[in-house]
């Protein structure tokens, strides 16, 4: 099995400074896209690495509570890191030295397994350093020193980050095709897993997954083809403070984007798109994810011959960067039309890792470009010289031309556009990315 990327929490009483060292160490990964309808960063999930080793991080306080008292806020948020994260950085501030909520959160990392790293941080000067060992006390082993502010001392912090990983040396390649259900909570994403898992499937095993309680499902359909069904139910026995709380939910579904191939987006067809969809949503498009829209409980709603077309006009207008993904209208009471989605995920799948020849992608974009010749700006005419696939899930092509500048997203969106007019990639998003010819 390959190993899924390390998670990172970072955790701590507020006004330590988190968010800071977690903007640092994001960089600008973390900045938002703009000109993308509809995607939205959530600020407390990041994709970065540090020597080449990739991982992804969470802020735990931008993780709302709601009303909960102080304490039991720092307290659930502790305990979604030690859920969620392979490694947890413990932050504390030197200016207020050890205090009781610092204490709190270090009993409750106490009840892990997983590595702390102790992060003293707001050592500005030479002054401070002195201070730093009275953090001792928490138990956690030497403390570091850092800065969030001025980024001092986060190269120390995160080669000690870094250290915790395991080395992945598998080479036990797992060929099935992995997907999940997301979306926000009451969705039915739990009905969806229990009706295609049932009687005509055959389970082959269930698999641990990364977190404590979930297990993925491991079945293959009648023509032999096997799947994984990645779990992102385990929040169901978290209780109300999980259930409720939208960023947690959010949180979940990001890490079985993350491991999934395939991902369906799941919506409750009784109470229509709303904004948490979007996010979910944008993250899997962001994430560059095969996507597949389920629209659920379709049984529930009065329909007449223009329901399921009204209801996809709107779908498109709400996720119009996700015109390429497929919509399948089904009911997990009623079992209409699941029997499409296996067949489905393996189609997108195959769109998504899918090769082109150069000669034939380049026959392509040259006919394109006779018909509607490239723009002209300030009197400089874009030169397209060829274009070449380097990477799949998703399909990923460099178009070498005379200068990126020239290529505007309009023309650049027409070229895609073609590409897709030649080749079936239904269900993938596909990547354009200009280099200057040398």
């Amino acid at each position: 099995m390959i190993m899924p990327t390390p998670v990172v929490a970072i955790v701590g009483r507020p006004n330590v400074g988190k968010s800071t060292i977690f903007n640092r160490i994001a960089g600008e990964r973390i900045s938002i896209v703009e000109d993308t309808p509809g995607v939205t960063r959530d600020r407390i999930y990041a994709q970065t690495e540090w020597l080449g080793r990739k991982f992804n991080l969470i802020d735990t306080g931008g993780i709302d509570i709601g009303d909960e008292p102080f304490l039991t806020q720092i307290t659930e948020q502790a305990q979604i890191a030690i859920d969620e994260a392979d490694a947890i950085i413990f932050v504390v501030s030197v200016k207020e030295g050890v205090t009781d909520a610092d204490e709190k959160v270090a009993r409750i990392l106490y009840q892990t397994d997983k590595p702390v790293l102790l992060a003293v941080n707001k050592v500005d000067n030479p002054e401070l350093r002195a201070d730093v060992y009275d953090f001792y006390s928490l138990g956690f082993g030497d403390p570091i020193p850092i800065a969030g502010t001025h980024g001092i001392g986060t190269g120390d912090l995160l080669d000690k980050v870094v250290d915790t990983f395991p080395n992945d040396d598998s080479e036990d390649i797992d060929d099935s095709i992995k997907f999940s259900f997301i979306g926000r909570p009451n969705v039915g994403k739990s009905s969806l897993v229990n009706a295609i898992l049932g009687e005509n499937r055959v389970i082959v095993s269930n698999i641990e997954g990364t977190t404590r309680d979930a297990i993925d499902t491991k079945f293959e359909i009648e023509d032999g083809s096997e799947f994984t069904m990645i779990d992102t139910a385990g929040i169901r026995k978290r209780g109300k403070v999980y259930e409720n709380t939208e960023k947690y939910s959010v949180l979940r579904a990001m890490r079985a984007i993350d491991r999934s191939d395939v991902v369906c987006v799941v919506l409750n067809a009784e109470e229509g798109i709303r904004e948490q969809d979007k996010h979910v949503a944008g993250y899997a498009h962001e994430a560059g994810r095969a996507i597949i829209i389920v629209v659920n409980k379709w049984d529930t709603l009065k329909k007449d011959n223009k329901t399921m077309a009204d209801f996809e006009a709107k779908i498109r207008q709400e996720f119009q960067y996700l015109s390429y993904a497929p919509i399948v209208f089904v009911s997990a009471k009623t079992k209409q039309r699941l029997d499409r989605l296996p067949e489905l995920i393996q189609k997108v799948n195959k769109n998504h890792e899918q090769r082109i020849s150069s000669a034939v992608l380049n026959d392509v974009v040259m006919d394109a470009i006779a018909h509607n010749p490239t723009p002209t700006v300030n009197g400089k005419r874009l030169r397209v010289y060829y274009a070449t696939q380097v990477a799949v899930k998703p399909p990923t092509f460099v178009v070498f031309v005379n200068d990126p500048e020239l290529m505007h997203f309009s023309y650049e969106r027409f070229l895609e556009n073609q590409i897709r007019d030649a080749f079936d990639f239904e269900g993938t998003p596909i990547h354009l990315i200009e280099r200057k010819r040398k």
